[in-house]
């Protein structure tokens, strides 16, 4: 009888064009220096654009809130290095979090730039419509500055549709309906 190598849920080896392989997997407590440390190695411009916001660290609220997801409600997923947590340098995070009182997640991706451009934000997506979709979620959205193409681009061709945000006109939302 053959012995099959199944991975737990949500895990996935990701072969970078580079030839560097990296695993895709759910964020473990363990991962929060590694995730701190990636998150030092960002220019304030590629954090600003990414999530949003000014700053040059990552806070140990937002560390703790990232590390420790409620697995009822959201979903956090890091591209890292195939050691252990706490051990392997992380190179992109996405979560998606169910928004209290709807039937709607919005998502969040950060790729360091050391490997942007590789096909990582493409899988994490995809990873968090799949997540969105067995929760029976009606949408998918996500806030992003119009200036940042790649993610309008990527996730218009995943089927994202842009709307214009309701506070920002420096942003788009971007909408995937998962009804039907």
């Amino acid at each position: 009888m053959a012995i099959r190598n199944r991975m737990p849920p949500w895990h996935e080896n990701f072969n970078l064009p580079n030839g560097r392989a990296v695993l895709l997997r759910p964020v473990r407590p363990e991962d929060g220096p590694p995730l701190q440390g990636a998150f030092s190695l960002l220019g304030p411009d590629e954090i600003r654009a990414r999530l949003l916001g000014p700053g040059d660290e990552i806070t140990p609220e937002m560390l703790q809130k990232l590390t420790h997801p409620n697995p009822k409600s959201e979903i956090v997923l890091v591209a890292a290095e195939q050691l252990p947590p706490g051990e392997a340098v992380v190179g992109a995070v996405a979560r998606a979090g169910i928004v209290p009182g709807t039937r709607e997640a919005e998502y969040t991706i950060l790729v360091s730039h050391f490997v942007a451009g590789q096909g990582l934000g493409r899988q994490l997506m995809r990873k968090l419509v799949k997540w969105a979709r067995r929760k029976y979620l009606d949408r998918l959205y996500g806030d992003v500055l119009k200036a940042n193409e790649p993610m309008v681009e990527l996730a218009g061709s995943l089927g994202f549709k842009p709307q214009p945000h309701p506070t920002s006109p420096e942003l788009l939302r971007m909408v995937l309906e998962l009804e039907g």
